[in-house]
């Protein structure tokens, strides 16, 4: 069954469920979204797999490590054109939530 058609099903079901099911179907949607973060990204074949910026392969800890150097946003905008401020804003997101995962990806990538 194709994304699309899985959406479709779901389209014409909804107003069928009871309230208490829809509460249900939003609970599973949220556990399923739990780890996603806007504009962040990680494929396998991409960076290692590393957390990276949308449309780029620029890993989240280049920016963190970046910053925690003492580059200011507007130095990060200007040497990675690609960026936009919305970028920033999402890779300091998911290091507040995933700190302790980029900070390994720090000292890993500081020893290669």
């Amino acid at each position: 069954m194709s994304a699309m058609s899985a959406l479709q099903d779901i389209e014409r079901l909804l107003p069928s469920l009871t309230p208490a099911e829809k509460a249900q179907l939003l609970q599973w949607v949220a556990r399923e979204l739990g780890d996603a973060f806007p504009g962040i990204e990680s494929i396998p074949a991409v960076c290692g797999g590393e957390p990276c910026i949308v449309r780029t392969r620029i890993p989240v800890w280049v920016l963190v490590q970046a910053k925690l150097l003492g580059a200011s946003e507007a130095d990060l905008l200007q040497a990675y054109p690609t960026l936009r401020a919305e970028d920033l804003a999402n890779a300091w997101a998911y290091y507040r939530a995933h700190r302790g995962e980029i900070d390994a990806e720090i000292v890993e990538n500081e020893a290669a």
